[in-house]
Parts: C-alpha cells; sequence; structure tokens
C-alpha cells in the first residue's frame, strides 16, 4: 500500500513496469492518471490501483480498455 503522492520511480515499482514505460505511457496514453506541475510528475495510489484494476481479466480471450 503507497500513502500520498509518488514519483515515477515508485509508481514504476509499485506497478512492476520501467520508469521508461511510464514516461512513454505518459506522451501516447494509456497509463495511469497523474499530477503534473512544471516538471514534476507525480502519481497518486488510488490512481494507480484503479488503473491495476482495469486490466484484470479472467481468460486470454478478456479485452483489456486501454484508455
Amino acid at each position: 500500500m503507497l500513502n500520498g503522492l509518488v514519483d515515477t520511480a515508485v509508481a514504476a515499482r509499485y506497478l512492476g513496469l520501467s520508469r521508461s514505460t511510464l514516461e512513454k505511457f505518459r506522451v501516447y496514453g494509456g497509463g495511469p492518471r497523474y499530477h503534473k506541475y512544471l516538471k514534476v510528475v507525480r502519481y497518486r495510489p488510488e490512481d494507480l490501483d484503479a488503473w491495476l484494476n482495469d486490466r484484470v481479466v479472467s481468460t486470454t480471450s478478456d479485452t483489456i480498455s486501454h484508455g
């Protein structure tokens, strides 16, 4: 469980992704919601959890919404 806003490195570890993957998601879309002020990017833990929960599937025929 994460508390407070977290930076890209912490968010990436939590999601099991690389920092560069999260950075690409910010450019091309499909990643978790984030906050940006000037050049500072932070993620809310509840947004990371929501993004993960949106990708839960039961079978290989289930589709994942990438939005």
